[in-house]
Parts: C-alpha cells; sequence; structure tokens
C-alpha cells in the first residue's frame, strides 16, 4: 500500500502548501480508505469582491487492499516519516449510529470521511473522488472507523516554522525506510496511538 505516491501527485498538480493529511478507514477490513489533503491557500470569493476563500480540500479513494490496521499504520508512518511530520496520530472510533450517541461523534465521522453536506459550503470545502463516498460512510457510521493524521512539513505549512528536529533533511523530508514500526494490536485498536517520528536534536530542560 503506497498513499504517498498520491498526496505527492496532488502536490505537483496545485503547488500548494499541505496544512494536514488524513487516512479513514471503516471497521471492515479491505475495503477503500478515504485519504483526505487539507490545503494552506486561498482564492477570490466569486459572490464578493475582494473577498478570499480557503482552498477547497482534496479527498481521494484509495482502493488498496489491507487485511489489517498494521497494513494502513505502516503506509500511513511511510508517508508521514518521508514528508517529514513529526508524528502521526491514530484514533479508532465507535459507531455513532447508535442510540443516544452524541452529535460531536457524528460530526468527527462525516469530516473523518471528507462529507461536508451538514454546512452551507460542502462544495467549496472538500472536493471529492470516491464512488463509494456515501456507502464508507453508511458503514462507518454502522461500524465504527480509523482515522490516522498527519502535519507533513516537507510540501507543508509548517515548513515555515523553525524546528529542532535532527531527523529531517534539507527540503524537510526523510529518508526511507522509516525505523518506526506499528504497534501491535489485540482484537481491539486502543483509541489513540500516537507515532512519534521527530527527534529533537538537543535535550531541552
Amino acid at each position: 500500500m503506497d498513499i504517498l505516491e498520491t498526496i505527492t501527485a496532488h502536490t505537483a498538480a496545485l503547488r500548494l502548501p499541505l496544512y494536514a493529511v488524513t487516512v479513514s478507514a471503516t471497521r471492515k477490513t479491505d475495503t477503500p480508505l478515504m485519504l483526505v489533503m487539507h490545503w494552506h491557500g486561498f482564492r477570490a470569493d466569486p459572490h464578493v469582491s475582494g473577498a478570499l476563500l480557503s482552498v477547497a480540500g482534496s479527498a481521494v479513494q484509495v482502493n488498496q487492499r489491507w487485511d489489517s490496521y498494521a497494513d494502513i499504520d505502516r503506509a500511513t508512518l511511510d508517508a508521514g516519516w518521508r514528508l517529514g511530520a513529526w508524528e502521526v496520530e491514530r484514533i479508532a472510533r465507535p459507531a455513532w449510529w447508535r442510540l443516544n450517541a452524541p452529535d460531536s461523534e457524528a460530526l468527527a465521522c462525516r469530516r473523518a470521511f471528507a462529507d461536508y453536506s451538514d454546512t452551507d459550503c460542502a462544495d467549496e470545502a472538500m472536493v471529492v473522488e470516491a464512488p463509494d463516498h456515501q456507502a464508507l460512510l453508511d458503514l462507518a457510521a454502522r461500524r465504527g472507523y480509523v482515522r490516522w493524521l498527519f502535519r507533513p512539513r516537507k510540501g507543508g505549512v509548517w515548513s515555515q516554522i523553525d524546528g529542532d528536529d535532527g531527523t529531517l533533511d534539507a527540503d524537510g523530508g526523510r529518508s526511507m525506510p522509516c525505523p518506526v514500526a506499528p504497534q501491535p494490536e489485540g482484537r481491539e485498536l486502543r483509541r489513540r496511538v500516537i507515532y512519534r517520528l521527530g527527534h529533537a536534536r538537543q535535550l531541552l530542560i
């Protein structure tokens, strides 16, 4: 599984810095993934003279087979490592299509799968290329999902911030292989896992 190729292709095409990347998978193996790229950039508002709007994010369905979440862990860690991310966060979420589920769970699921239909600017918030978009949303709502998040430094807005990461090369990325291994899991994923990729050059006291 290689999600890095999709990210770099979109970055080269749009020529905009990335703010964050998320990867979401339902709690059913071998289903498509939702890769969402959040861009840092602005465009002219066609309705208000002189006003600016945020550039829409890009959501892409990734049809690559996977047997366990370790497969997605590995692909996301590799992408985050190559793009200079300080860390990769993984969060397991329960199904929200249940009695008395909080609205915040439903909203988090919609955003993880690039759904902004509850807003007045759905078409302006996200450009979605996903034939199975609604089916993935419904499955995540019924069975739960897992979402990965990282903020790239190479090709991202974070390259503008001074850092003390001794693992980065001159352009803010890193060379393969990624030395961070996926954490072994039992039958249930832990709710939140942080994979630390970056390391400071010196000890701060």
